[in-house]
């Protein structure tokens, strides 16, 4: 699926309705997984037939859309699901004596408890309760009972290109500059692209926020720490204002901005970086960092979330989807460390950015790991990198057809 998102344009009644709406979807998702704590052995059906117990019982969720109740039960049960499946992974990890094995195993992502929800930023209708206009082609309407009524859809994309049947559904979201709908529209998309006959190690950093096999670098844009002086400003302004008070949430809304800026350029910027990366690249190979413990450094805790690197890594694997080309996730075990000429262990502190090696070998720190990165990747799906450079070097054909048998063969 794709999304194509808009920004809806309305009157204050509407955007109230849109609350209201918000509200009764997490009103339903709670009362979603308390039956499932008091009952045993519920499934996602019990679930629906619950939502539609509730459009019965309560005034204010019968005047949501049906399907849009429906959705609001599947959330709960997915985060049921999802605590399911990982105490089925965690009981088998315990199975296991070793402690290293062990280790291997963990599973990342959410494991706990499901929990009830406070903030709910989002209804989604299915292909009910909504209707596009056909005649100025830039409104939507929402026909349930909720008197969401006709709103102006702002954008530059065009969602009539699409057949109907194609968006199977429509999110309206919530954020600090006002609300947004999204269109989740069925298709696969994929572009054509020829081969370029070159692959790539990426090795991302702090000083740099990424530097290549080849020995280029991209600076790191530092988003959060070009705005904290207004991110402190803001803050100051929400404690002075007295609790509860309309001129502290208008404080909370402003702060609520500048933090949505800062997510929004650290999102294009990754977008824009992966889809060059990509394009130019028929392997792409990078660390399989694990964010969430590296941030436990409070030293450079900041400047890690600051840099975007899980973001980014996103991007480069849904654009190698979308141009059919190899990424590929390495363990990032010494490769900081490893001699990238003749494979000794160097071993160096964060301070050292130079790699030297007995054997001669002097590169700077970051490229010397983008090279034995992308020697792992090489590695990992078998000839792949080497035989399209030996077959790019000795004849210049086009070798895209070879990449994409190769890529389904390693995966």
């Amino acid at each position: 699926m794709i999304v194509i998102e808009y920004k809806l344009k309305g009157k204050l009644k509407q955007y109230q309705a849109i609350d209201k709406a918000i509200r009764t979807c997490q009103f339903i998702r709670n009362k979603s997984i308390r039956y499932w704590m008091d009952n045993q052995k519920v499934n996602k059906y019990d679930l629906s037939k619950l939502s539609t117990k509730l459009g019965k019982e309560f005034d204010f969720a019968k005047r949501l859309n049906s399907t849009a109740r429906q959705s609001s039960a599947e959330r709960a049960w997915s985060a049921i699901s999802r605590f399911y499946d990982n105490c089925k992974k965690r009981t088998a990890r315990g199975e296991v004596s070793s402690p290293i094995a062990r280790s291997k195993q963990k599973i990342p992502g959410k494991k706990g408890f499901p929990k009830f929800s406070k903030r709910t930023r989002s209804v989604e209708y299915k292909q009910s309760g909504w209707k596009l206009d056909n005649q100025t082609k830039k409104h939507i309407t929402f026909t349930d009972k909720n008197n969401i009524g006709r709103l102006k859809l702002v954008g530059s994309r065009d969602i009539y290109f699409y057949q109907p049947e194609q968006i199977k559904r429509v999110r309206i979201v919530k954020r600090a500059d006002g609300y947004y709908a999204q269109f989740c529209i069925s298709i696969e998309v994929k572009e054509y692209v020829p081969a370029t006959g070159k692959t790539i190690g990426l090795d991302v950093g702090l000083k740099e926020f990424y530097t290549d096999s080849n020995g280029q670098s991209i600076p790191n844009p530092r988003f959060y720490r070009k705005s904290e002086a207004r991110l402190k400003k803001a803050h100051r302004a929400v404690s002075k204002k007295k609790k509860g008070s309309a001129n502290r949430k208008k404080a909370i809304k402003k702060l609520a901005k500048q933090h949505l800026k800062i997510s929004r350029q650290r999102n294009d910027h990754a977008v824009k970086l992966a889809r060059c990366v990509v394009k130019s690249n028929d392997l792409i190979a990078y660390e399989d960092l694990r964010i969430k413990n590296m941030v436990k450094n409070h030293c450079l805790s900041k400047s890690i979330n600051d840099a975007g690197w899980y973001q980014f890594r996103v991007k480069l694997e849904f654009f190698g989807k979308k141009f059919d080309k190899v990424t590929v996730a390495v363990q990032p075990n010494y490769t900081s460390q490893k001699c990238s000429n003749c494979g000794a262990i160097v071993k160096k502190s964060l301070s050292i950015r130079t790699h030297i090696c007995q054997c001669g070998c002097e590169l700077d720190r970051d490229r010397n790991a983008a090279i034995n990165i992308l020697e792992s990747a090489l590695a990992t799906v078998g000839h792949t990198g080497s035989s399209i450079l030996d077959m790019v070097n000795a004849s210049g054909e086009d070798t895209s057809i070879i990449i994409g048998s190769n890529t389904c063969n390693s995966k």
